[in-house]
């Protein structure tokens, strides 16, 4: 009798035991990278960002401009939408061309040239030339002139605005900017919008270039090289590919829905000195060009009121994107003028 009860009681131990085991979260099973149905080069994440930064800036009727963190699966943590310098005093903001959410509604090029201050000039050369550039970013964007700042946009998400960047500077000089869409879901590149909780935006980026002598010397077009770094939202990863240096999510689903919480987002990092001259992007794909209709400014007085700028008759400047202006929140471009 007294072994019977021995062997019940080690027997409820053993039950006991079991019971107070610790379970496994289902979530990290879900995200473990084992799971991942993925074997590209970026960082991959699931889900949601933890919000660090709330509403960087504030504009009335605009969107919430907040920054999250979230961490891939290889242990990884990424700023979402983008790393960007914006709080950063020492980065000069650009000009206005045209920015409603602090009243700047400017009718012409020439009246918000008369808002300019000179002494915003950015000096890349002493003995260099004044050049201006005219940029419409949606969302956000900072440049770069032979690896210095030269200017970051006001509005980060909404209301679309539109800028003025004015730097002194020798030729040949590169330009090189960090282009972002932002997004109301950090970490899974969404909006609400279109009747859809998860609507996945687009970006889109045009800039002129323009001499002292007010000639076009430079546009934006398919011969300025563009990276994307972050792209989202994913709702399946055998959607996208890579060949060599190219990052392709062409056959990636762009509908969005009423719940992201699922979606995936893949990161690369990017390199610290994409900005400078002397970087090689050789390897980077060409821009792909999109058309006013496929980036949607045709209501947009930010863009509509400069066209004379933007859609210059003879020398008409393309947005520009990476491979998937839908899909694809950050991206990196460059180009040499000479």
């Amino acid at each position: 009798m007294k072994n019977t009860l021995n062997l019940l009681l080690i027997i409820l131990l053993i039950v006991g035991c079991k019971e107070n085991k610790p379970k496994s979260n289902p979530k990290e099973i879900a995200h473990s990278a084992e799971n991942i149905p993925y074997n590209g080069t970026a960082s991959v994440t699931q889900g949601i960002a933890t919000t660090i930064t709330e509403d960087i800036y504030a504009c009335e009727r605009g969107r919430k401009t907040d920054v999250g963190e979230i961490t891939s699966t290889d242990g990884k943590k990424w700023t979402v939408p983008a790393q960007t310098n914006y709080t950063d005093n020492d980065f000069p903001f650009s000009a206005d061309l045209f920015n409603s959410c602090e009243g700047k509604n400017y009718a012409t090029v020439k009246e918000a040239l008369s808002h300019f201050d000179d002494a915003n000039i950015m000096e890349i050369d002493a003995d260099g030339e004044v050049f201006t550039a005219y940029i419409f970013a949606d969302n956000y964007f900072e440049m770069y002139v032979n690896g210095v700042a030269v200017g970051k946009d006001k509005v980060p998400f909404t209301q679309f605005n539109s800028s003025i960047v004015k730097f002194k500077a020798q030729k040949p000089f590169t330009i090189a900017m960090k282009l972002v869409d932002w997004e109301e879901h950090l970490g899974v590149g969404c909006e609400a919008n279109r009747g859809k909780s998860f609507h996945a935006g687009d970006g889109g980026m045009v800039a002129v270039i323009k001499d002292a002598a007010n000639t076009i010397i430079a546009t934006t077009n398919e011969n300025w090289k563009a990276q994307t770094f972050y792209t989202a939202p994913i709702k399946d990863l055998s959607c996208v590919s890579e060949d060599g240096n190219y990052r392709y999510s062409k056959n990636c689903d762009t509908d969005g829905g009423q719940d992201g919480t699922s979606f995936y987002a893949l990161h690369w990092e990017t390199p610290t000195d994409w900005m400078m001259t002397d970087f090689n992007d050789a390897n980077w794909p060409k821009a792909t060009t999109y058309t006013n209709q496929t980036i949607g400014v045709d209501n947009k007085p930010s863009y509509t009121n400069f066209t004379s700028i933007f859609d210059d008759a003879e020398n008409d400047a393309e947005f520009i994107w990476s491979t998937n202006v839908v899909l694809d929140n950050e991206v990196l471009v460059r180009y040499t003028v000479k």
